[in-house]
């Protein structure tokens, strides 16, 4: 470590370079990895916060909610054997909203006030299932200046709603999710009904393990029962959008791997000379290596200080229609593969040091 500190104060700018290249990459690929994981919450965090394992769903609606229609009756059998506060019924439309003269895309989830699929509020208060006009919304819909205790239409039916409370994280499709109990869906679908089911329901959302939902799922042949990724990737877009974004920061990181490996490699061949007269003074292929790989961690770690710090300063100045977010845990892993992805673009560097021969490289010095 010695040796390396001292070369790269001697080369600083050098080293400055490599390093300034890497804070450029580094900050790419978190920036984009923010992103991703931006536009995946606000495309389905109705459905990722939401407490379940399984969703039972019409066999021929393509593993979507929207499409999705069960019977009530096969719904309560499934319950059943599911076992008691293992199953809750879930209804899923997508709206659009009126509020004054604006219209408001919106998706409307009716769910048992009772059930863990009703979120918790951060502000106001909460709906029952007695509630008559009151629902639950995404906080998001406060940049439409909505407040608590606010009303708003659904265009198709008329049907007006008061925003009891706003709740985080409760997006489907890129839209704020409106939570209402099944007495007002069944006013909203014009039934008679109070609890929801007359006319089926949307699919069933389960909390049980792999094991119990292959049973359910081999005992009623008329449903599918997905797990929470498969109800996620039937949203529509979701999975072409993950899948681009994914591809773009796989690049990144290959990109990154390859950056590397010709700068040090460049720097290898530079000092070839001077490597092979230290092998002839004693020096070890072991301490030239770790010499190397030392100072790639170096510049790596603090590219990668750097990168953090700039990729949260910026993303603190995005505005709120641009989702963004980025937790220490994926920090962490890009962080963790970056260091692998340099030292594996340093393979070849270490090749080429350990094949120095010292006394080629003392006659090319003299």
């Amino acid at each position: 470590m010695f040796l390396a500190i001292r070369e790269m104060k001697h080369s600083k700018f050098r080293y400055l370079l490599i390093g300034l290249i890497m804070v450029l990459i580094s900050f790419l690929t978190l920036f984009i990895t923010g992103l991703a994981n931006g536009l995946s919450a606000d495309n389905a965090s109705a459905l990722q916060e939401m407490k379940g394992t399984h969703f039972v769903v019409d066999k021929n609606a393509d593993q979507r909610l929207t499409r999705s229609q069960l019977a009530s009756s096969e719904a309560d059998k499934i319950s059943k054997e599911a076992g008691k506060g293992a199953a809750a019924p879930l209804n899923v439309m997508m709206a659009t909203l009126l509020n004054g003269d604006k219209k408001i895309d919106a998706t409307f989830f009716a769910v048992d006030a009772n059930s863990d699929l009703l979120p918790k509020v951060t502000e106001g208060e909460s709906i029952t299932n007695n509630s008559s006009n009151e629902v639950v919304a995404d906080e998001s819909l406060k940049e439409h200046g909505l407040s608590v205790g606010d009303k708003v239409r659904d265009e198709r039916s008329g049907r007006e709603f008061m925003i009891s409370g706003f709740t985080a994280n409760a997006s489907f499709s890129h839209s704020p999710v409106l939570f209402m109990n099944f007495k007002v869906w069944s006013s909203l679908q014009g039934t008679h009904a109070v609890d929801g089911k007359s006319n089926g329901i949307s699919a069933l959302v389960l909390q049980v393990d792999q094991k119990k939902g292959e049973e359910l799922a081999k005992n009623h042949s008329g449903v599918e029962i997905i797990t929470k990724d498969q109800a996620l990737k039937g949203i529509p877009g979701y999975s072409e959008e993950q899948g681009s974004l994914l591809m773009m920061i796989a690049f990144l990181f290959v990109i990154a791997a390859f950056v590397l490996a010709v700068f040090f490699y460049v720097i290898t061949i530079q000092k070839l000379n001077q490597f092979g007269v230290m092998k002839a003074i004693g020096a070890k292929t072991g301490y030239l290596a770790l010499n190397l790989i030392s100072q790639i961690l170096v510049v790596t770690v603090l590219a990668l200080a750097f990168s953090i710090a700039l990729t949260y300063g910026i993303a603190a100045l995005l505005p709120a229609s641009m989702p963004f977010q980025l937790s220490a845990g994926m920090v962490g892993l890009c962080s963790g593969l970056f260091l692998a992805v340099s030292l594996i673009g340093s393979l070849i560097s270490l090749f080429k040091v350990a094949k120095i021969d010292a006394i080629e490289a003392i006659g090319r010095a003299a």
